[in-house]
C-alpha cells in the first residue's frame, strides 16, 4: 500500500458504493447518502469542522486522472460540500454547509492523505475485512445486511461457495479445461449474483451449488466462459460493474452460446408460474431431462408481497428506483399493516418495469399513447417470440385488460384511483404471483 496526498477535487465519491449499489454518477451517490443518512451526515460534517481532522485516510483506486473512493465516501462527501455547499442536494443542506464552512478553523483542506491501491482485488480484500465481520473501531460506520449483500453480489466474495472452483471441477471431469489457468477471482465476480449465474446454468441456494439444466447444455457455456477468462479476452476490469457483466453475457447470447432454456421463478412458494419457455435447444434425445428448480420454501405465514427469495433480478444502475420499491415490497412493508401502500407501489413497480423493457429493447411496436395493458401485451408477444415465456403465460398477459381476471390492470388501477376498492392481502399475493414473471423479465431487459 501507499499513502499519498491527493487533491480533493480528484477524489470521486463512489457511484457503485456497496452502501447503495450502482447509481448513475457521483451526484446521485451524494444524494443517496443524505436521503438515507442525513442526520449521520450532518453530525459527521459538524465533527469535521469541530476537530479539523479526518482521522482515517480514505481508501482509493486510481481511475485515469482521478481516484475512486472505496472507503471514506461519507468523509469525502462532507469535505466536498464544505468546500462547495452548492453541490448539496437540497437548499436546506446548501445553507447548512455554507454556515459550517464559515466555522472551519483556518483554511479548508484542498488535499487529503489517502491510502492508494492499484489492485482492485486488494481493495475488495480490505473492504471484506473492514465491513463484513465484527466491528470494533470507533467512528466506523458498520454495513447493514443490505450493504453486505451488495458487496457479496458485486464481488462474489464471502458467500461460502467458490463458484469458480465448482465450475473448474466440472470442466476437469469432462476433460474440457482450458490450457491456461482460470482466474477464480474474475470468474467469481462475473457469477456473483443469482440472476447472472442462472444465465449460464448455475444456481447457488442455501450454500449448495447446482446446475439448473442438463450438463450437456451447461458444459459448453462453462467452457466458453473459462476460455475467455483464461486467455484474458475478458479481464477483471471488464466485469467490475454489473453493466459489464451483463454486456459480456449479452454478447454470448448474440453469438448463440446463450441462452439456456428459461428457469421458472419462485411463485407462491413453489416453482410454478408459467415463465419456463423453450429458449435454446432442449435436452438431447436419450438424456435424462433436467430436473426442475426445487421449489422455494414456503414461509409459515407470508408477511410481504414479494417472497423473500432470490428472483434472479440483476440490479443494474438504470433500475435503482425499481430496486428501492422492490426492497420495500420484499422486506419492509407488511401486508397486514400496509395493504394500501403496497398496492400503490405494486402498480408503480409494474409500470416502471414495463417502461424499462420498452426502453432497453427499443420495442418498435409500442407507441407513446398506448395504454399500460397494451404495452404489456406487446411485451408479452416479444418475450414469446424470443422464447423467454411460454404460450400459456402469454395467454395470461393477454387478459390484462379484462376486469374479471386475477392478473388485471383494471385491478391495479383501482388500487390507485378508486376510493371504494380496498386491497386485501390475499388478493395482492395472488396478483403478484401471476405478475412476477413479467416484472422480472422486464427488469432484466
Amino acid at each position: 500500500m501507499a499513502y499519498k496526498r491527493l487533491a480533493l477535487k480528484s477524489l470521486l465519491v463512489n457511484s457503485a458504493n456497496d452502501r447503495h449499489g450502482e447509481l448513475e454518477n457521483e451526484t446521485a451517490a451524494i444524494a443517496w447518502l443524505f436521503t438515507h443518512n442525513e442526520s449521520y451526515m450532518r453530525n459527521l460534517a459538524k465533527d469535521l469542522v469541530k476537530t479539523g481532522q479526518i482521522y482515517e485516510p480514505p481508501l482509493v483506486l486510481s481511475s485515469g486522472a482521478n481516484f475512486i473512493v472505496f472507503d471514506g465516501n461519507r468523509r469525502v462527501t462532507c469535505l466536498k460540500l464544505l468546500t462547495a455547499p452548492k453541490r448539496a442536494p437540497s437548499a436546506e443542506l446548501q445553507q447548512f454547509f455554507a454556515e459550517l464552512k464559515a466555522k472551519w478553523p483556518g483554511t479548508l483542506p484542498q488535499e487529503l492523505v489517502c491510502q492508494v491501491e492499484a489492485d482492485r482485488e486488494q481493495i475488495d480484500e480490505i473492504l471484506l475485512r473492514r465491513h463484513t465481520g465484527v466491528q470494533g473501531g470507533v467512528g466506523r460506520s458498520p454495513w447493514t445486511d443490505r450493504m453486505m449483500a451488495n458487496f457479496m453480489e458485486r464481488t462474489g466474495k464471502g458467500g461460502g461457495i467458490n463458484v469458480a472452483d465448482e465450475v473448474e471441477k466440472r470442466l476437469k471431469e469432462a476433460g474440457m479445461l482450458p490450457r491456461k489457468k482460470i482466474p477464480w477471482s474474475t470468474a467469481n465476480r462475473l457469477l456473483s449474483s443469482e440472476g447472472l449465474r442462472n444465465r449460464v446454468g448455475i444456481s447457488v441456494s442455501k450454500g449448495k451449488f447446482q446446475l439448473t439444466h442438463d450438463e450437456a447444455l451447461v458444459l459448453p457455456v462453462f467452457r466458453r466462459v473459462a476460455e475467455d477468462l483464461a486467455s484474458k479476452a475478458v479481464v477483471l476490469g471488464d466485469l467490475w460493474k454489473t453493466e459489464g457483466k451483463q454486456a459480456y453475457l449479452d454478447r454470448l447470447e448474440a453469438e448463440g452460446v446463450l441462452p439456456l432454456p428459461a428457469l421458472p421463478l419462485p411463485v407462491g412458494g413453489s416453482s410454478k408460474g408459467g415463465v419456463g419457455g423453450t429458449r435454446g435447444a432442449g435436452p438431447k434425445p436419450g438424456r435424462t431431462p433436467t430436473p426442475p428448480r426445487p421449489p422455494a420454501p414456503k414461509p409459515d405465514k407470508r408477511t410481504t408481497l414479494i417472497l423473500q427469495v432470490d428472483y434472479g433480478v440483476v440490479w443494474q444502475v438504470h433500475i435503482q428506483r425499481q430496486r428501492q420499491i422492490w426492497d420495500e415490497l420484499q422486506f419492509k412493508l407488511r401486508l397486514e399493516d400496509h395493504p394500501n401502500a403496497i398496492s400503490v407501489l405494486f402498480r408503480v413497480l409494474f409500470e416502471l418495469a414495463t417502461d424499462n423493457y420498452i426502453r432497453r429493447t427499443s420495442l418498435a411496436s409500442v407507441h407513446a399513447n398506448d395504454k399500460l395493458a397494451l404495452k404489456a401485451q406487446k411485451i408479452g408477444a416479444d418475450l414469446l417470440a424470443k422464447g423467454k415465456i411460454d404460450a400459456k403465460y402469454r395467454g395470461l398477459i393477454r387478459k390484462l385488460d379484462q376486469a374479471d381476471g386475477i392478473f388485471s390492470l383494471d385491478t391495479l388501477n383501482r388500487y390507485v384511483h378508486s376510493p371504494d376498492f380496498a386491497p386485501s392481502p390475499t388478493h395482492l399475493i395472488a396478483l403478484w404471483d401471476q405478475a412476477a414473471p413479467l416484472v422480472v423479465h422486464c427488469l432484466n431487459a
